[in-house]
């Protein structure tokens, strides 16, 4: 998998709506109704980051969920994170 080019990136930020390029990954903040909405999203999003095999950095706080992506292997944002982030807006708008 190739790292993205910045011009790459800011392309594929065009498909997705709040998310933004923070040093070396793309990130976005989510707020739930309650922590107990924001767990279940950590989960669903688990479930999908382990069948992709590219798992996420997640920071929760009671109802707040802030999500970073970024392959490490890489050192950077490839498709993977904009695959991941896909399924991401697909289980958070549901």
């Amino acid at each position: 998998m190739e790292k993205l080019t910045r011009n790459e990136i800011d392309y594929n930020l065009t498909t997705l709506k709040g998310w933004k390029v923070e040093d070396d990954g793309i990130v976005k903040d989510f707020v739930f109704k309650d922590f107990k909405e924001a767990l279940s999203i950590i989960n669903a999003i688990g479930v999908v980051a382990e069948e992709l095999n590219h798992h996420p950095e997640f920071y929760n706080v009671y109802n707040k969920l802030d999500i970073r992506l970024s392959t490490h292997d890489v050192g950077g944002v490839t498709l993977k994170d904009f695959e991941l982030a896909h399924e991401i807006e697909e289980i958070c708008n549901k």
